[in-house]
């Protein structure tokens, strides 16, 4: 009776610690859990959804525009921010009538930025400079909801390695679940 006692804990412990040795790394190098709070993404994002962000995407590649990244807020790095890349390293980006341009290496006189996932009356006034020309390891983020975020219109873009990965899933709500596979069109 004591060895079918000692083989169960024994097996109970064996299971326990398999399951610890992979889910701890996949927990704190690949994938990581965030609550959004407040409402800089509406109508996209709203305050206590769940996420799942992947954090070892920009280990391989870049950030590209229009992905949604979660990041240290560069004024307080214990805080993390949510927003969408708008502006690339080595770019400038631009506010002006309440639109945003992008000024790059392909486009020297500059593009206007389709952002297909705001409604058409959304405007996006800056709160600091115009203009702000992106050093090569810069990011310039704006929260989705243009007239309530705190982003690079106040706080200047955002250093490569402040970001923590993009947002991969949203898995609470479970009737507003989705997998964030695909970028905007522009």
């Amino acid at each position: 009776m004591w060895k079918n006692a000692l083989k169960f804990i024994f097996e109970t412990l064996k299971i326990v610690v398999i399951s610890l040795a992979i889910i701890i790394p996949i927990r704190y190098f690949l994938i990581q859990p965030f609550y959004v709070k407040g409402a800089s993404m509406e109508p996209n994002f709203h305050d206590f959804e769940y996420l799942i962000i992947d954090e070892i995407s920009y280990r391989f590649e870049e950030p590209k525009r229009g992905e949604v990244i979660v990041f240290r807020y560069p004024n307080n790095p214990q805080e993390y921010f949510i927003k969408r890349v708008i502006g690339l390293p080595g770019e400038t980006v631009e506010i002006k009538g309440g639109r945003v341009y992008i000024i790059n290496s392909e486009n020297p006189k500059g593009f206007l930025l389709q952002e297909p996932y705001l409604s058409e009356e959304s405007n996006t006034y800056s709160l600091r400079e115009d203009t702000l020309v992106l050093s090569e390891d810069e990011y310039y983020v704006l929260g989705d909801n243009r007239t309530a975020s705190k982003d690079s219109r106040t706080f200047g873009a955002v250093n490569k390695s402040f970001i923590i990965g993009r947002v991969w899933l949203r898995g609470w709500p479970l009737d507003r679940m989705q997998v964030f596979n695909e970028l905007p069109k522009y």
